[in-house]
């Protein structure tokens, strides 16, 4: 006698329907995966997932041959690394001391231009008017050119109150430059106490501080000119 009709017995698991559809994965493609490493490989700067897409016949095998270059390069000397939405080929971290050549800078941000950038870069989008506010002195213009003309900073979107200001963002250029996958990967205030960069005093008499030395420095110079004058 068949048991086609009998009921299930208690507590068994109901049979799949034959037939039913398996979720489909994407395989990347052999040529797919070389076309984005070749292009990786040749860029000066990270390129963009957009970017990559745009070379692809199919969009679709972008992920899959990210993941399978990933993949081949972990451990190795080069990486494949992300900065925000964008990909690039970078030697691998634990080399840096290895690979590391001293050479003297002739150019360096100045004070001003370091407080500017990590006021964008913890902030932004910041207009120029909250830079101001937040260094607690006007903002030269020469210093947003400057890193503007380095690449590590550009123009938001304007804010939609009253004279509808320009805002600024950090770019690409200064995650890769700083070795950061996204902005969330800023240290934190604890972080930049522990080693040292910030100050670990009252927050009043740090200020204090840099108020005398201000003073000081401005009374040095007065005396400079009327010594000139006499």
């Amino acid at each position: 006698m068949s048991g086609a009709g009998l009921p299930a017995a208690p507590g068994a698991t109901p049979p799949e329907p034959a037939g039913a559809p398996e979720p489909e994965t994407v395989a990347a493609d052999s040529q797919t995966v070389r076309l984005i490493e070749a292009v990786l490989f040749s860029a000066a700067e990270p390129v963009r997932e957009s970017e990559l897409a745009q070379r692809l016949a199919d969009p679709g095998q972008l992920d899959p041959a990210l993941k399978v270059l990933r993949s081949l390069y972990e451990n190795r000397g080069v990486e494949l690394y992300r900065a925000g939405d964008a990909w690039a080929f970078r030697t691998a971290p634990d080399l840096g001391d290895a690979l590391k050549v001293e050479r003297s800078t002739t150019r360096r941000l100045s004070r001003a231009a370091i407080e500017t950038l990590a006021v964008i870069a913890y902030h932004q989008p910041a207009t120029r008017s909250e830079i101001e506010e937040i260094r607690g002195v006007g903002q030269s213009r020469g210093t947003l050119d400057l890193l503007l003309e380095a690449g590590w900073v550009k123009p938001g979107r304007r804010r939609q109150t009253p004279g509808r200001p320009l805002t600024w963002i950090t770019t690409q250029a200064f995650l890769d430059h700083f070795g950061l996958e996204s902005i969330g990967d800023l240290p934190g205030v604890a972080d930049l106490k522990a080693s040292g960069l910030l100050d670990k005093r009252p927050a009043i008499e740090a200020f204090r501080d840099v108020a005398e030395s201000a003073a000081a420095a401005e009374l040095a110079e007065s005396r400079e000119q009327n010594a000139d004058i006499d």
